[in-house]
């Protein structure tokens, strides 16, 4: 399965993407830095901000600043990733920035259900200003 997260709620093509790669399917997720996080940008980056200075450097929490490893590391929150097959599953899903030339000519597909024009308000931010606000360099 070859998606792209333009549009897209992370949440909601998360799960889908989570339950193929359950089922032995590959993913391959694209733009993932067009893709949008629901809620106000005052309280999303309010809690974001506040795990990045949480705890110390060695013992976690992690957080990724990039979008591409942000997505994923969403994604693996809805993966048993302790568990064998949680993390074989893990393995099969890669996320990229942008469309790799290798890729750029296929087809994509995308999750109906989560494109952002179904939300009902318009409290969202996207995945790309929240990195750089966390300090990426994209």
């Amino acid at each position: 399965m070859k998606l792209d997260a333009s549009d897209l709620i992370v949440g909601r093509f998360a799960t889908v993407v989570a339950k193929k790669a359950l089922l032995g399917e590959t993913v391959t997720i694209v733009n993932c830095k067009n893709a949008f996080l629901s809620g106000s940008k005052k309280m999303v980056l309010a809690k974001y901000k506040r795990i990045w200075k949480m705890g110390i450097p060695s013992k976690g929490p992690h957080l990724h600043r990039h979008p591409d490893r942000f997505v994923k590391r969403i994604i693996r929150g809805m993966l048993p990733y302790k568990q064998e097959k949680g993390e074989k599953a893990f393995k099969r899903i890669t996320c990229h920035i942008d469309v790799p030339e290798d890729i750029k000519d296929e087809k994509f597909e995308t999750v109906e259900h989560a494109n952002i024009k179904k939300l009902p308000n318009l409290k969202y931010i996207k995945i790309e200003e929240l990195c750089k606000e966390l300090g990426a360099k994209i």
